[in-house]
């Protein structure tokens, strides 16, 4: 019993989480084709299907702290639980939380409020 309150349960395989990934991108591809859109103009702005797993799982994170807007380090520590739960992760967990994304508009970096 000890040992389940100390391990935190996993939602679901990596396997289910990436396919569920990958149909709510497909959906969001098509919702934007049928809107007129160019796809050499949206795709490289849209997650990749482990970045959109990593999300899912940090919006169940949130979720499940009452929906409170993480700090930046709540953030961080959030995100290296999720490559540590799930290793294949690892790399876009990394990439998320470097610079390299924050042209996005979906980018959820948290910056540091300016005063």
């Amino acid at each position: 019993m000890a040992s389940d309150e100390q391990n935190p349960r996993r939602r679901a395989s990596l396997e289910l989480l990436r396919a569920e990934a990958a149909d709510e991108l497909s959906v969001l591809v098509h919702e934007r084709l049928r809107a007129g859109e160019d796809p050499w103009e949206f795709m490289d702005d849209l997650p990749s299907v482990d970045e959109l797993v990593v999300y899912l799982l940090r919006a169940e994170n949130i979720a499940a702290d009452g929906g409170s807007r993480p700090s930046a380090s709540r953030h961080y520590r959030v995100l290296r639980q999720i490559a540590l739960d799930y290793p294949p992760l690892t790399r876009a967990v990394w990439a998320l939380l470097g610079d390299a994304n924050t042209h996005r508009r979906w980018d959820p970096t948290v910056r540091a409020e300016a005063s």
